[in-house]
């Protein structure tokens, strides 16, 4: 019968562990998503809603985003780093590149991963049905429900899972803290921008947050599990 080696045994035992911490983390985050759904429907939100939304606009003038019109022009192309076309794109060419890369268990958890959070954010926006901000004119075309804000959902679960996915065939600590970086700041970056041209309201972009970090840990946890250390997940250096 062949022998597991006391460093396999404590290999699988740290990803077990961290798979579960994940899972841990996962549920703190869908909690936190539905504590705030609830504080918006009893409308608890909103007072403050409206006063971060307003600090976003000129004094007086709301119609007004603060900044030049190239600075708002950027916010544009921020908030489209998470929209449908450039999301498309971001996880087919890293879904390919996992296929690739012999990484087909990565690509597989990645797609699962977008495609679950884009059904599940058409799903609640539908449940929740929040009209979007009409204290301020929006900036640029929006066409569906408010809660929870789309982009910041579904940008927080393709860049975190792609970082978690990217980390953990990074052996370097540095470049795992590089991609995970990276990826929060486009998350906050877009959130943020969703709320600078007006066409949400800022507890919308924190649900988004909340519900698409739940399930980019599940992701990694279900990575995590999955692997058990056979390949694909880069040893702590």
């Amino acid at each position: 019968m062949k022998q597991t080696k006391p460093g396999s045994k404590t290999l699988f035992r740290r990803l077990e562990s961290r798979a579960l911490l994940m899972l841990f983390a996962a549920a703190a985050a869908l909690w936190a998503f539905l504590a705030v759904g609830g504080e918006m429907q009893e409308g608890e939100t909103l007072a403050l809603d409206k006063r971060i939304l307003l600090a976003f606009r000129t004094p007086g003038d709301p119609s007004q985003p603060l900044g030049s019109q190239s600075f708002q022009e950027a916010m544009r192309d921020v908030t489209a780093l998470g929209g449908f076309t450039v999301l498309t794109l971001v996880t087919v060419v890293a879904a390919l590149a996992f296929v690739l890369h012999r990484k087909r268990r990565h690509a597989g958890v990645f797609v699962a991963a977008v495609l679950i959070a884009q059904f599940g954010s058409e799903q609640l926006k539908h449940l929740y049905g929040r009209p979007r901000p009409d204290l301020v004119p929006h900036a640029t075309y929006v066409y569906s429900a408010s809660f929870p804000s789309g982009h910041s959902m579904l940008s927080a679960t393709v860049y975190l899972t792609l970082a978690a996915l990217i980390a953990s065939l990074e052996p370097r600590r540095s470049s795992r803290a590089l991609v995970f970086v990276t990826a929060t700041v486009l998350m906050v970056a877009i959130g943020l921008s969703r709320i600078y041209l007006g066409v949400h309201w800022p507890s919308d972009v924190l649900a988004g947050w909340c519900a698409g970090s739940g399930v980019a840990l599940i992701a990694w946890a279900v990575l995590l599990r999955s692997t058990k250390g056979r390949d694909g997940v880069a040893k702590s250096s």
